[in-house]
């Protein structure tokens, strides 16, 4: 399966994009890519929704990094929702799905089911 990132608008929220497939060495340049550009037009929380993401290794998770990094330094963050499978399971295994977990309102789509 192949790699894409889709951007979508929230009213009042944060930047989302919407990631799909395999995350790995050859696809984390185009979520650099699009965490670089959102946080050059001026966006600063950014939510990365990874409901079709089939696949994250280690250079996905240091994309994850990065980009709260980035985000941090401006003044924002940048959270992660909706891993499921074996993305949730590297997200657990590495600390991430603690540092990067959404809180969203109880009325917000985005907001993770308890697991």
């Amino acid at each position: 399966m192949t790699f894409a990132v889709a951007y979508g608008e929230r009213d009042g929220g944060p930047a989302r994009l919407r990631l799909a497939g395999e995350l790995d060495l050859s696809t984390a340049p185009e979520l650099n890519a699009a965490i670089d550009r959102l946080l050059a037009e001026g966006h600063r929380e950014l939510l990365l929704d990874l409901a079709e993401l089939t696949f994250c290794d280690s250079t996905g998770i240091a994309a994850f990094v990065r980009g709260d990094n980035l985000a941090a330094a401006a003044g924002g963050w940048l959270r992660v929702t909706a891993a499921t499978g074996r993305v949730a399971r590297v997200l657990q295994v590495t600390g991430l799905a603690e540092v990067l977990r959404h809180e969203g309102s109880p009325a917000d789509p985005a907001t993770p089911a308890a697991s």
